[in-house]
Order: C-alpha cells, then sequence, then structure tokens
C-alpha cells in the first residue's frame, strides 16, 4: 500500500503553491540585540535550501532556486515521512559533528561521494496545506515545523529567548558558527533585511588561494583550501565581497 500524506490542519492565507520563494536574508551586525522582541537560532555554516512538497513530489532548491534534488538525495529520502499534502519548508544542509559544531569544508567533501551524514536543518515554514503562512508572525511559524518533521531525519532548529549577547557568548565558547537573531512577531519577507541579524564568532583561520571560479568569462570567485601534510584539503568556494576593482587585482 503507497504511503499516505495526511493534511494537518493549514493555517495561513489560502493561496496556489507558489514555487520558489527567495529567501529572507540576515543582515551581520556588529553587536547581537537584546530584549524580549528577539529570538535566537544557532548560526549553521552549510547550503541554504527550500524544501518543497507538491503534487507527491520532493524537490531541494538553493538559495538561488537551482534544483539540488539529486545532489541532496539523502535529504528529500527523508523528507518522505513529512506529513503534509503540500510544505515548503525553510532551512540549511549541513553536516554536524558530535558536538553541534557545523563545517562547511566537510559538507563540500561530502558532497563529493554518496554522504549519509549531511542532514536538513528546518528553522521555517513558508506553505502548508494551501496556505501561505508568510505573514504569519515568525513565533507562530516556527509552532509548525517540529511536528511536521518528527518522523524524519531532518533536524528543527530551536529558538532561544534569552539574552542575546549572551547567548552569543555561549556559541562561541564551544565552537559554534554564531547567532542569528529574529524578531518575534515578523512576517516572512524575501530579501535582505534587519528583521533576521546576524552575528559570526571569530573564529578565522588562514587558507591557501588553490584557484580561481569563471562564469560566463566573468569572475566569480575563489577556491581556497586548508594545508594538510603536504597536501591541501579543499576548504571551499569565497564568492562575495569583491567588487570589479578588487575581482581584476
Amino acid at each position: 500500500m503507497a504511503f499516505q500524506r495526511k493534511k494537518v490542519a493549514a493555517v495561513g492565507v489560502k493561496a496556489p503553491f507558489p514555487g520558489f520563494i527567495e529567501p529572507a536574508l540576515a543582515t551581520s551586525i556588529e553587536k547581537v540585540p537584546s530584549g524580549e522582541r528577539w529570538i535566537h537560532e544557532i548560526k549553521f555554516d552549510g547550503y541554504r535550501v527550500q524544501l518543497h512538497i507538491h503534487n507527491d513530489a520532493i524537490k531541494i532548491l538553493t538559495r538561488r532556486g537551482n534544483d539540488w534534488t539529486r545532489r541532496f538525495s539523502k535529504v528529500a529520502g527523508d523528507a518522505y515521512l513529512i506529513n503534509a499534502g503540500s510544505a515548503i519548508i525553510d532551512g540549511e544542509v549541513a553536516v554536524p559533528a558530535a558536538d553541534g559544531t557545523t563545517d562547511f569544508s566537510v559538507l563540500q567533501n561530502e558532497l563529493r561521494g554518496k554522504s549519509n551524514r549531511i542532514v536538513m536543518i528546518a528553522f521555517d515554514l513558508l506553505y502548508l496545506n494551501v496556505q501561505d503562512l508568510r505573514k504569519l508572525p515568525l513565533i507562530e511559524r516556527k509552532a509548525h515545523p517540529k511536528k511536521l518533521i518528527e518522523k524524519t531525519a531532518i533536524q528543527f532548529s530551536e529558538s532561544f529567548e534569552v539574552d542575546g549577547k549572551e547567548m552569543f557568548a555561549h556559541a562561541c565558547k564551544v565552537g559554534l558558527e554564531g547567532v542569528v537573531s529574529k524578531l518575534r512577531d515578523s512576517r516572512y519577507l524575501s530579501g535582505r533585511g534587519r528583521d533576521w541579524v546576524k552575528k559570526t564568532c571569530a573564529q578565522g583561520e588562514t587558507l591557501t588561494i588553490a584557484g580561481f571560479a569563471m562564469k560566463d568569462k566573468n569572475f566569480d570567485g575563489i577556491y581556497v583550501g586548508r594545508q594538510k601534510g603536504e597536501g591541501l584539503l579543499y576548504a571551499g568556494k569565497v564568492d562575495h565581497g569583491f567588487n570589479t576593482a578588487t575581482a581584476k587585482d
């Protein structure tokens, strides 16, 4: 007998399935906010993704809307048991270590083979069973994903209603990537704004430039690696922080 998806109670505004939604992006700040208006989440070092369930099909899309379902086939398989007829879940794909830390270079290396270690970490729900949830307050949207994914290997990014400064200090102390702070009553707004803000822990290291990338004959970033013995271990691609002048240099 084929698996039948249940349709859990829907909330929000009735609307057709919207397809890819430009993600909300956090703005970098110098000081983590505090106060009752803010909730705080762990910042993960991975790939931002959207999980789509529609017409019995499951897709994993990148932050730019590219279909990476095959590349993240493990996550797509994990999503099969999600208890929804249709849904759009915002989250991050990462490789969590035993201590909860994540490392983008580890994720990159895992994707070179058939990895069973990658997981999706869900932190927002944008659409559920013909209902658009983006106009609901964040704190209400976050009340749903945990139940949807409870029978899957997908993890849930908890929110903490604590002092932002204290949470950031603790996150850095235990080696986490940083903290993302969000206005608890905010709507989901595509693009970069100040309803979501982020601060990364200062855990820099010196990496070696291993090469550069081109896209349509234009500079598209650099590839970097970390020294390991007499060789280099791939550590990722840096495609931001450049302008026309620095790219020419």
